[in-house]
């Protein structure tokens, strides 16, 4: 199922959701402009690295900044490749402007940003000896997937049923849709412990904790309730 929009109209202008849509293409675009091995090192100086924060004499060996955990946060900036990017920034385009209607602007950028944080907190956590330098706004849109659903959960969804690539297109509640998603990366992070050389270019565990630290912190930014929605 590929989500297509959400049938829920914004009563504020959501220029935090489109700012943060124009700053992480605008970085990926500027990343394309550099030379191959300028790029790697750009992902490698401020894509979050695991290993350099648990193997310090490594990490400086191999030219690493010491005692900088700027990487946290710019790591949400930076995207692998182009589905990378467009996906993400299509989830942004579809979810967060909701959120950020029921937040308000400088809470929802607060929100967006801790969420991040803490997808990247959880994800060096569970993969400390990684050398594989992860980026992507992956956890911080979690964050606002786990505020979607239990704030709008009987939104519908129109999806995209990809059959011979028809048109395929139904409405689906939010929290299937989203139930769905967290069944995915649940699946995902048990089966990388079986089989982890096979799951270590996603940041499943990130996902989630993104998704939690979203579903729990998001009733302490609200300023006005959701609307209602019909069933």
């Amino acid at each position: 199922m590929i989500p297509v929009r959400d049938t829920i109209p914004c009563v504020n202008t959501p220029t935090v959701t489109w700012t943060l849509i124009g700053v992480n293409v605008l970085v990926f675009l500027l990343m394309k402009l550099l030379s191959e091995p300028s790029a790697v090192q750009i992902l490698h100086l401020y894509g979050l690295v695991p290993a350099r924060y648990f193997y310090p004499e490594w990490a400086l060996a191999l030219g690493y900044p010491a005692d900088t955990y700027l990487p946290f946060l710019s790591c949400i900036f930076l995207h692998a490749g182009w589905s990378h990017i467009l996906f993400n920034i299509w989830l942004i385009w579809i979810f967060a402007d909701n959120v950020e209607d029921v937040m308000g602007k400088p809470r929802f950028i607060a929100f967006y940003l801790i969420c991040g944080l803490i997808a990247s907190a959880v994800h060096l956590a569970y993969n400390p000896d990684s050398t594989t330098p992860t980026v992507g706004a992956s956890g911080a849109i979690a964050g606002v997937l786990g505020a979607y659903f239990f704030l709008y959960p009987y939104a519908k969804i129109v999806v995209w049923i990809p059959i011979f690539y028809l048109p395929i297109f139904i409405q689906i509640p939010a929290i299937a849709f989203l139930g769905a998603w967290v069944i995915l990366q649940l699946y995902e992070v048990t089966t990388a412990m079986v089989i982890p050389e096979a799951y270590m270019d996603v940041a499943w565990w990130g996902h989630l904790g993104g998704f939690v630290a979203g579903a729990v912190l998001h009733r302490f930014l609200l300023i006005t309730e959701p609307r209602q929605v019909d069933q």
